[in-house]
């Protein structure tokens, strides 16, 4: 097994590396298509174009050289929304290491010291070893609905960590 590495900020060739790894989990995991791939690259491009490292998070998980996982703070709507946790993936071949904990820990450390009064992100039901990550840090889900905006009909759900 290889060291992880875990990097802040943007490094040529992640904003493509983090859209495959979302594309191909969710593909084979839940039968997304070409809409959630184009949708996680356009808006983490979106994202990438106006990053603020004073304000926004970005880390990224690095064994060999080779984007492995991932999180992102979203902060541009922290004071009327809260910040957005977003992109958060770890590679299969990753899975049980701790490198998910590890990134969710970073990222909220980063809130916590930005003094961002809390957090909130998108999932959908179904992915449980997310959902008892999430609850684990103190995320609580708070929405639940039928929808559509990653291309495939799920339980969207809303959760949120008050800091």
């Amino acid at each position: 097994m290889n060291s992880i590495n875990i990097k802040t900020g943007y490094f040529p060739g992640t904003i493509g590396r983090i859209a495959e790894m979302h594309a191909r989990y969710y593909s084979v995991h839940w039968d997304f298509d070409v809409f959630f791939e184009a949708k996680v690259a356009s808006e983490l491009s979106e994202f990438a174009s106006r990053f603020d490292d004073h304000r926004d998070g970005f880390w990224t998980a690095w064994s060999s050289d080779r984007v492995e996982g991932s999180i992102i703070i979203d902060a541009i709507d922290a004071e009327s929304e809260g910040t957005h946790l977003r992109w958060y993936v770890v590679s299969e071949k990753l899975h049980g290491q701790g490198i998910g904990n590890q990134l969710l820990s970073l990222a909220l450390r980063h809130c916590r010291v930005q003094k961002f009064p809390r957090v909130y992100l998108w999932t959908f039901a179904g992915l449980d070893a997310a959902r008892h990550m999430y609850e684990k840090h103190g995320f609580n889900l708070v929405h639940e609905q039928h929808g559509e905006q990653w291309g495939t009909p799920v339980t969207e759900q809303k959760f949120v960590c008050n800091l």
